[in-house]
């Protein structure tokens, strides 16, 4: 069996908190579900990976889609939620784009441990986790996202993705 490890993609407070600068309500609802996949993840020994981004003040990103300032490297806005704090066994890799894997030490990582099989989750579907799961597969990882712990910024959006993941990059969504 895949060696595993569980990805928590961008699961800050400039994300999921009531009124914060990139809002995606849906991230709230699923938090329970994740906290569960995430003390799974922990009793099973398996990696908690957390994902971050971690944006430079006058990050590109910024003026190339428009969106107001995020997660800010070093402010309370680019930490993960309260309710999912990692814990010290638990890694956590600051990323300035879309994908987890572009200029981040997170392949490096996966290959040290072993890991053949990721399970991905966070938010948001159609961005952040979707280009994930496409450098994820293009390395060679087995990649499983469960529907109910990623979020979109909207419904049509996040299933797009979700069968773009499924059809084209022949992820498992669960």
């Amino acid at each position: 069996m895949d060696k595993t490890a569980l990805l928590v993609i961008d699961m800050l407070n400039d994300f999921v908190l009531e009124g914060a600068p990139l809002e995606v309500p849906a991230a709230r609802k699923m938090v329970p579900l994740l906290m569960d996949e995430i003390e799974k993840a922990r009793k099973q020994h398996m990696p908690v990976i957390y994902v971050c981004d971690a944006h430079d003040e006058h990050d590109q990103e910024f003026v190339r889609m428009g969106w107001p300032a995020h997660a800010l490297s070093g402010t309370s806005g680019a930490a993960v939620i309260d309710a999912l704090k990692p814990q010290p066994q638990d890694t956590i890799i600051q990323k300035k784009s879309y994908s987890a894997f572009f200029a981040t030490p997170l392949h490096g990582l996966l290959q040290k441990r072993s890991i053949a099989h990721l399970l991905i989750t966070g938010c948001v579907t159609n961005i952040c986790v979707l280009y994930t799961v496409v450098d994820a597969v293009q390395r060679g990882y087995r990649v499983t996202v469960p529907r109910n712990c990623v979020a979109g910024l909207n419904v049509q959006d996040h299933e797009c993705a979700l069968r773009q993941m499924h059809d084209i990059l022949g992820a498992q969504i669960i």
